[in-house]
């Protein structure tokens, strides 16, 4: 474990190319363009691009770097980077080291091997990475990585970063239109700010290397119910064992010295499983940073003889693992606008983002729902650890009470408590951190911000932030058009905000999400229940959602097409490795494995009936093994005959998935489940659950 803790001040960010970095190696002029250009979204001139590549190649180099590479977002859903040492040839055999301005603003690899969901074909190699100035380089393992955009020969966006640096310029022009009709006059920028909560299992590395399942697929795809699982509740917030603590020690070094603001670090509900929070920063550096500590949680855990697991749902039976996603706008001057303020006035304008807020939960709730789609969610969205798949907003008593006054256009109960006349001096106060949390609410509000809770753990947040981010702008757009024309501004705005929480207050629901009746009730209020990613992912290709997106900038009609492609190909790809891995075990570990232990029963029940002993175990376990043996090794037939008749048509291909072969794989896993359940526990082929769970400490 590394002891530069005791440095902090010099640990954090001591292998980021940061602003004070800049200010300090650059020239004045040279800082001021750079300035300029992240304000303003205009290029760097090439004079100003070198002297930065200049400084940038010494400072790493000084920080023992060799290479430098374009760091990017491909739609994989996980970074990708190809790196160039900083040598050139001279005379004499002998060398420089060079990183030119050129270098620095653009690469270019090959763009046929990555995901693009039709808008490459193969032999379309070309690609370009561009330089992305408003997030900063850094040096990890000595390369100095430089993050990008990553975009075809075609101009098509590649990646997760174009779209989500588009989203946040839509989202700061709508809000900045807002706060000019309150007389904001200073605000330039409105920032989308993201905090994501990152929950993890870790297992010990040499029972997590003799599961195939693991390896293969990250989750297990056997594994009966353990004696002891979360019953006890005594593993969340409990204390850090010495081993994990190690490694949480270790990991936040790593991420402090890359400029992660790694905050809070605990046990969470299932064994062996954790979480990590950073504080809240800009949208662009919280996704990047997000991407960052996935991987520096696994190499950091596999230093520790640990494995890092990212899947929504390791293990059957035990809580999942989701990212929540803190949301929230803040404007260039240090105001949160989800901040309810003292004045009536300040009410009137968190009101307005509230309800633009909850209009477009309630009109785009399809397409939320659609960015946290995965097979990997579909196993823990709805399973008594996680939001239900139907989404829905939390606000609080306190809150709740506001809305519903407004609605009702009736005085808040209780004490001191008035009419609610919006934009005039007898408006009250609304109090921040209010209310309870809702751990069952997709989207709770939490006092300044929404915390969208139905991401799972691998994915990445770009997606969900652009959607957030496009929505906000949307229906921002929309209040602003209708309010510049007002001649009654104060009216207007009253007005506004009561018709549109009238319209949408079917989204808002404080209850309990887990309930059943809640389903019963959703579906009365006509809200959406996309219960699997099979039935979500449709509605990026919806046209309402489609018009969202290009009406704003965001994506192409192409580009939305190929993610929802990506998307698609990404399940079938996913549920056809799980398939193949499910055989491979079964073939090669299980079946050999109970046919032994069932051969020993047997000859066992021979020699106790002709020695005349009772028998009635050696018995009754013979013929469970031969009964559950027969029965697996015929379920594992049919997953094997329907993984040969999958459709080649991908659309038709994930329906076959999710309806044939998902149900073919849970049946197999019922009768393989039952069999370790009476088998031998030497005799059982690979580690238990009670084996991996309990294995970090």
């Amino acid at each position: 474990m590394s002891n530069d803790t005791g440095k902090f001040p010099e640990l954090f960010g001591s292998m980021v190319f940061n602003e004070d970095t800049m200010k300090e190696r650059l020239s004045p002029s040279c800082y001021k363009h750079w300035k300029k250009s992240v304000s303003d979204g205009t290029p760097l001139d090439i004079s100003t691009a070198n002297e930065i590549a200049e400084a940038m190649k010494q400072w790493a180099v000084e920080k023992g770097a060799t290479h430098y590479t374009h760091w990017f977002q491909p739609m994989t859903g996980v970074t990708a980077e190809k790196h160039d040492s900083f040598i050139s040839p001279e005379e004499k055999g002998r060398i420089v080291l060079e990183f030119s301005g050129k270098e620095l603003v653009r690469g270019e690899p090959d763009a046929s091997s990555f995901p693009s969901g039709g808008l490459r074909a193969t032999f379309e190699a070309r690609g370009y990475t561009a330089w992305d100035p408003t997030s900063f380089a850094f040096i990890k393992e000595k390369s100095l990585c430089i993050p990008t955009i990553f975009c075809s020969y075609s101009g098509h966006a590649l990646d997760k970063k174009t779209p989500l640096l588009r989203s946040m310029d839509a989202v700061s022009k709508q809000a900045v239109r807002i706060l000019r009709l309150f007389g904001d006059t200073t605000t330039t920028r409105v920032i989308a700010q993201v905090g994501a909560e990152q929950e993890y299992f870790l297992l010990d590395k040499k029972l997590y290397k003799q599961r195939e399942d693991l390896i293969m697929t990250g989750r297990t795809l056997f594994g009966a119910k353990p004696p002891r699982g979360q019953e006890l509740e005594d593993h969340y917030f409990g204390a850090i064992r010495p081993r994990v603590a190690s490694f949480m020690q270790d990991l936040d070094n790593e991420l402090w010295k890359l400029g992660v603001l790694s905050k809070t670090k605990h046990n969470e509900v299932a064994p062996s499983q954790h979480e990590m929070a950073p504080i809240y920063s800009d949208a662009n550096a919280a996704c990047d940073q997000n991407q960052i500590t996935m991987e520096i949680m696994k190499k950091v855990a596999d230093r520790h003889g640990l494995v890092c697991l990212l899947h929504e749902k390791p293990f059957d039976g035990v809580n999942g693992s989701g990212k929540h996603d803190n949301w929230s706008l803040s404007t260039d001057t240090g105001k949160n606008l989800f901040k309810p303020g003292s004045t009536p006035r300040q009410n009137a304008q968190f009101l307005l983002f509230l309800t633009a807020f909850i209009k477009g939960v309630d009109e785009y709730q399809d397409m939320l729902r659609a960015t946290v789609a995965t097979p990997g969610n579909d196993h823990r969205l709805g399973a008594q650890e996680a939001p239900p798949a139907v989404v829905s907003i939390f606000l609080g008593a306190e809150l709740s009470a506001v809305v519903n006054s407004i609605i009702n256009d009736t005085a808040l109960k209780g004490p001191g408590k008035r009419t609610l006349d919006i934009g005039v001096d007898v408006m009250p106060p609304i109090p921040q951190d209010n209310t309870d949390r809702n751990r069952t609410s997709p989207m709770a509000f939490t006092g300044n911000k929404f915390e969208f809770r139905m991401p799972g753990s691998s994915l990445s947040i770009a997606g969900p932030n652009i959607v957030l981010n496009t929505v906000m702008a949307h229906e921002l757009m929309q209040f602003a058009d209708e309010l510049e024309k007002a001649e009654d501004f104060d009216d207007c705005v009253a007005h506004l905000i009561r018709r549109e929480l009238t319209a949408h207050r079917r989204i808002i629901f404080d209850g309990n999400g887990y309930d059943e009746s809640w389903i019963a009730e959703a579906r009365l209020r006509g809200l959406s229940n996309f219960s699997t990613a099979v039935d979500a992912l449709p509605a990026y290709i919806a046209e309402k959602n489609v018009r969202l997106f290009t009406d704003h900038a965001i994506y192409t009609r192409e580009e939305v097409d190929a993610r929802y492609n990506i998307h698609v190909e990404n399940y079938n790809a996913t549920i056809e490795i799980e398939a193949r891995t499910m055989i491979d075990m079964i073939r090669k570990d299980i079946l050999p494995a109970v046919s032994s232990y069932g051969a020993a029963l047997c000859k066992g029940l021979a020699e106790r009936k002709g020695l005349g002993l009772p028998f009635k175990y050696e018995e009754n376990n013979a013929r469970n093994n031969c009964m559950l043996s027969d029965c697996l090794h015929d379920a594992c037939l049919k997953l094997e005959k329907d993984l040969r008749s999958v459709p080649a048509e991908p659309v038709e291909a994930m329906r076959y998935c999710h309806d044939i072969l998902v149900p073919d794989m849970n049946e197999c896993r019922s009768y393989a489940d039952e069999l370790e359940t009476i088998t031998k526990r030497s005799e059982w082929p690979f580690p238990t659950y009670s084996d991996l769970l309990f294995s970090e400490g």
